[in-house]
């Protein structure tokens, strides 16, 4: 049995900034390792497969899912799951390495429970929903239907910030960049 390593959970609602926080983290903190979720969602840009995301078929996710293969998993818009194969944990606890997330709320909280007192759970916080709207339809990458479903979604998502350790402020990427720095060398020093 791997010994029992750390993980740091960022989550967010879409287009709050956590994924551009969590590069900066995997570039500054070499301990850190990217735990690679798993999606039956098609590639979008020059996303690679097991860098970004494993990118599964719909058949093979509920196949995994049968056999008890994911820590977490949701269907987390309609017809399209992500989820975490405890592999994936094990893989980068080998490694003795600190496992950070890149992950929606809901999958965020799941993890959080399951992981109590191993776990450092960040809510990136956007200035406003306002803000994130500016932001989500600025990407240009989805339809007027898409962006109704990922507003009401974050809407809802922004309720879930108590629920986590720490709520991270996004008003200014480079403040929120330094303040999650430090948080996660503290954690990583200290333990929660």
């Amino acid at each position: 049995m791997n010994q029992e390593g750390k993980l740091i959970i960022f989550s967010a609602p879409s287009g709050a900034g956590k994924t551009t926080i969590v590069q900066h983290l995997l570039g500054k903190v070499p301990q850190l390792e990217f735990s690679v979720s798993a999606t039956t969602r098609k590639p979008r840009g020059d996303e690679q497969h097991g860098k970004d995301y494993y990118f599964i078929s719909k058949e093979e996710f509920l196949h995994r899912i049968a056999k008890k293969q994911f820590v977490e998993f949701e269907e987390v818009y309609t017809g399209t799951f992500y989820g975490t194969l405890r592999t994936e944990i094990e893989r980068i606890w080998a490694e003795g390495k600190t496992v950070i997330f890149d992950i929606d709320v809901i999958g965020g909280l799941h993890l959080k429970r399951k992981y109590d007192g191993q776990a450092l759970a960040i809510f990136v916080q956007p200035p406003s929903l306002e803000v994130l709207i500016e932001r989500l339809t600025g990407r240009g990458t989805d339809s007027p239907e898409k962006l109704k479903e990922r507003f009401a979604k974050a809407e809802k998502e922004l309720n879930y910030a108590p629920e986590f350790d720490i709520i991270l402020k996004n008003h200014d990427l480079q403040t929120a960049c330094s303040e999650a720095e430090e948080l996660v060398r503290q954690f990583m020093v200290h333990g929660s």
